[in-house]
């Protein structure tokens, strides 16, 4: 099991200031605001990890600046039966696969859905696309989709946020 201090996790966000500075402004696309990000939340069984808001999420206007460089948070659906030991529900359901986070980008950059997805195939493989605030799945057959945070196979850093998009709110760093 990871643990994840405080000191970690504002450490990690002085890096990413750190890094987000030193990129030339003159190349990107004027800021935008904030975006949604999401972050590592527990190891789970078989591999697998789930990721989540947590409490600095805001899904509605976005929780990160845009001008921030973050890892983008990918999944590949590839139908991945529900491990045992996880039951999925609204807020943590299960997203099917697989879930990986690229290098660190700034969220300006992530000018469309288009080219979010983009960072995930050239990073880990066509099939891989940029993951979405309800990719998790629950309920008979897993037809429900739910929201807030999921699990999947797979591994991602703990104490980073992770770039993640929403397809019914304008927090995404295109917005």
């Amino acid at each position: 099991m990871r643990s994840i201090t405080l000191g970690a996790v504002l450490g990690a966000a002085l890096l990413t200031v750190a890094v987000g500075a030193g990129s030339p402004a003159a190349a990107e696309p004027a800021a935008q605001g904030k975006a949604l990000t999401w972050t590592f939340i527990a190891d789970g069984p078989g591999g697998t990890v789930r990721v989540g808001g947590g409490a600095l999420a805001d899904p509605y206007q976005g929780d990160t600046p845009t001008t921030t460089a973050l890892p983008v948070l990918c999944l590949k659906v590839d139908g991945s039966p529900v491990p045992a030991g996880i039951t999925p529900d609204f807020y943590a359901g299960w997203a099917r696969g697989q879930v990986a986070a690229s290098g660190p980008v700034k969220g300006t950059r992530l000018t469309s859905l288009a080219v979010a997805n983009g960072v995930c195939a050239n990073t880990f493989g066509k099939d891989w696309r940029f993951a979405e605030f309800h990719d998790g799945r629950y309920g008979p057959g897993l037809v429900n989709s739910g929201g807030w945070s999921f699990w999947a196979h797979g591994d991602v850093p703990a104490g980073t946020r992770f770039w993640t998009h929403i397809n019914d709110q304008p927090a995404n760093p295109w917005n």
